[in-house]
């Protein structure tokens, strides 16, 4: 038996997890996407990680109360263990392998900008421009150990003018300033823990129908609900991801004005709308989520040249409203028109 069990309890939560999760799938969204200024959006953000925190330690609370209490912390604490330190190996990896894979190379033009950018946002930190190969994007990417890096693909730079180039590249100081990279690490940890806390008390679960235990049932039931709400968490998360992607435009208008900021998203959408086999080629990159762009449907074309009247008609276009739950990034449509309201 199970005596710390309470199904009142475990029913409250349930219905209260479902409240969270409509808030958070459309409440949050919402507020971004109408967004009249930075407060509204720093409320969206601030709400979308209150859910996020809240729904984890809700689960992992009743997790270790429940199953942890009667069978052992040992198993559970050690896997919080492995799962933490895998994330922060990785995080510190990551910009050595981003360097080698991609090729990244100093560039002193590029660093001039980024330095003058920075300035003009009032930052003060170190960023270490590179010049990296790939179709049009740029990305933000390091840590305190590695060093802080702005990177530019060869083709952004020859997509974009000075002005759609400096917007891009504020974007991703933005990141930077904001701590993405790690504000990002450490929410992505919180549905793999979920996640592997509820397989383990589902073997637990096995495990003990198979001694005849009282408990398996409920151990049954918990972790499986565990691992299905680890899965609503990871889309929480990317809401998150896409609330911080409109942070960053903030700081993209504010480098280089909102029309340069309108008109490098729309030119870069424009182009991967133009080619299947270079979206094909990003899409499938381990590291796409750092990318300025995320890819929808989309093909190329080089030479690309952007009109205010096209990026009214981008603005007004259709999107997936799935593809863009499961998307770290808004659709451009939206970014575009969050910027008409900065």
């Amino acid at each position: 038996m199970l005596p710390m069990f309470d199904p009142i309890a475990f029913g409250l939560y349930i219905v209260g997890y479902i409240a969270m999760f409509i808030l958070a799938s459309t409440i949050a969204p919402k507020v971004a996407g109408a967004v009249a200024g930075r407060f509204t959006l720093y409320g969206a953000m601030a709400l979308t990680a209150i859910l996020i925190i809240l729904t984890t330690a809700t689960v992992i609370y009743l997790i270790i109360t429940v199953v942890g209490l009667s069978y052992g912390l040992s198993f559970f604490t050690g896997l919080i263990a492995f799962v933490v330190i895998a994330n922060l190996l990785m995080y510190l990896a990551s910009p050595y392998m981003i360097n080698a894979m991609y090729g990244a190379r100093p560039d002193p033009r590029l660093q001039e900008l980024v330095n003058q950018i920075a300035a003009r946002l009032g930052t003060s930190l170190k960023l270490k421009a590179v010049v990296v190969n790939g179709p049009p994007n740029a990305f933000a990417y390091g840590n305190f150990l590695a060093g802080r890096y702005v990177a530019v693909t060869n083709g952004m730079m020859s997509l974009a003018d000075r002005r759609e180039l400096e917007a891009v590249i504020g974007h991703e100081i933005g990141h930077h300033m904001h701590r993405d990279n790690l504000l990002m690490l450490l929410f992505g940890i919180l549905p793999s823990v979920v996640y592997y806390m509820g397989v383990l008390t589902v073997h637990m679960a096995m495990h003990s129908s198979s001694n005849r235990g009282g408990g398996g049932p409920v151990l049954l039931a918990i972790g499986v609900a565990a691992v299905l709400i680890s899965f609503v968490i990871q889309l929480l998360v990317l809401a998150f991801s896409r609330l911080r992607e409109y942070y960053a435009d903030t700081a993209g208008a504010a480098a280089a004005g909102r029309d340069a900021m309108q008109f490098a998203l729309a030119k870069i959408h424009k182009y991967y709308r133009s080619a299947p086999e270079v979206r094909e080629a990003v899409s499938t990159d381990k590291f796409r989520t750092l990318f300025i762009y995320a890819l929808t449907n989309a093909v190329a074309n080089p030479f690309v040249t952007i009109t205010r009247s096209e990026v009214e008609q981008i603005k007004n276009a259709k999107y997936s409203p799935l593809e863009e739950i499961l998307a770290t990034h808004p659709p451009i449509p939206k970014r575009l028109q969050f910027l008409d309201k900065f």
